[in-house]
């Protein structure tokens, strides 16, 4: 049996709850269908930054299953709208899916596809449906939340990051866009559209949409600053990382030159840049740390290193076995695989 609180106990929890409990200042509305959209393609909305690309434009089944939604009437989560202080514009805090969807749509950009309580919809656009449809469904109605110009920036923030904590939502790094956008995030963003890197370690456009060259930067700057101190989580560790150059700042250009002098040095020695063979489509994660960080503390150790002997460890099945899938978790694992680049590097 738990032990019972004190009355000093639930006092000190009804304080701290005062304390932290900010005021939010919201409307709620409902917009008909036609009205978003009209708002949307009059840029009366605002995507912020920290918005993900519009990724269910690679899923047309989901966004099939949305319009579906909407015209059997079925529950739609609220979206979320924050008043934009200086323009009055209304910033999209969660739902630019939705609406994208919603705009798409209505310019036939998509036919319906996996539907099951509509079937017979399947392969229909909206320009295929009877008019008097058209009509309903641009009168349909979604339900939002609005907040005033009164509310905070730490309360969009808080907000933003309490909807998107779903696992089926937003990936890492774009959370991480949402919470920590400002100089740290913006430098990693610039990083990751460095041409050589882009050369080198080449990602889908698919996953570049997703954040996932930015989450390739982020983690190789997190582990060469300290890798040492991993403990088992990649996401915990590399988050910390973040929230401490956000909050704290950094060095760009010492931190830009070693970024710049790694690929360098990558590019003249390894014959497919991070990739396992010339016709690689895609770069595992462990495989670029290992690279990015073993090259980056050889060099720290001799700047005018120089090697001729990649290609017998970089085959070997001891590298493998180093940057197999499933070890991204394990500290040992970690810390081997970097420091087996560097020792090879250094011939030690």
């Amino acid at each position: 049996m738990t032990n019972m609180k004190t009355v000093n106990e639930q006092n000190e929890a009804e304080k701290q709850i005062l304390e932290e409990k900010e005021p939010v200042a919201f409307d709620t509305r409902e917009y008909p269908v036609e009205i978003l959209i009209g708002k949307y393609q009059s840029e009366e909305f605002v995507i912020p930054k920290y918005q993900r690309n519009f990724v269910w434009e690679e899923d047309k089944e989901k966004m099939s299953k949305f319009i579906e939604s909407v015209i059997l009437d079925l529950p739609i989560p609220y979206l979320f709208f924050a008043d934009e202080r200086e323009t009055g514009k209304l910033e999209i805090v969660d739902g630019s899916q939705r609406i994208r969807t919603l705009n798409s749509f209505k310019n036939n950009e998509f036919e319906l596809e996996g539907l099951e309580k509509l079937d017979l919809l399947n392969g229909f656009k909206f320009s295929d449906l009877p008019e008097s449809r058209q009509r309903r469904f641009l009168r349909k109605t979604l339900r939002s939340i609005e907040l005033t110009e009164k509310a905070s920036s730490d309360v969009r923030r808080d907000l933003f990051e309490r909807i998107n904590t779903k696992p089926y939502d937003l990936l890492p790094m774009e959370l991480r866009k949402g919470l920590y956008d400002g100089d740290f995030y913006n430098f990693i963003e610039e990083c990751s559209n460095n041409e050589l890197f882009l050369r080198l370690c080449p990602v889908s456009e698919k996953r570049k949409n997703r954040g996932e060259s930015q989450e390739l930067v982020l983690r190789y700057f997190a582990y060469a600053d300290n890798y040492q101190n991993f403990v088992h989580s990649v996401e915990d560790f590399v988050d910390d990382y973040m929230k401490d150059k956000h909050k704290n700042g950094f060095e760009r250009q010492v931190m830009k030159t070693q970024f710049e002098n790694m690929l360098s040095f990558v590019e003249q020695y390894f014959p497919y840049g991070f990739r396992k063979s010339e016709n690689s489509n895609s770069i595992a994660k462990t495989r670029f740390e290992a690279i990015s960080i073993g090259v980056t503390l050889a060099l720290q150790e001799n700047t005018n290193l120089i090697t001729n002997n990649i290609l017998e460890w970089l085959n070997s099945e001891e590298f493998k076995e180093q940057t197999t899938s499933g070890s991204a978790n394990n500290k040992t694992k970690v810390v081997g695989r970097i420091e087996f680049v560097k020792n090879k590097l250094l011939r030690l």
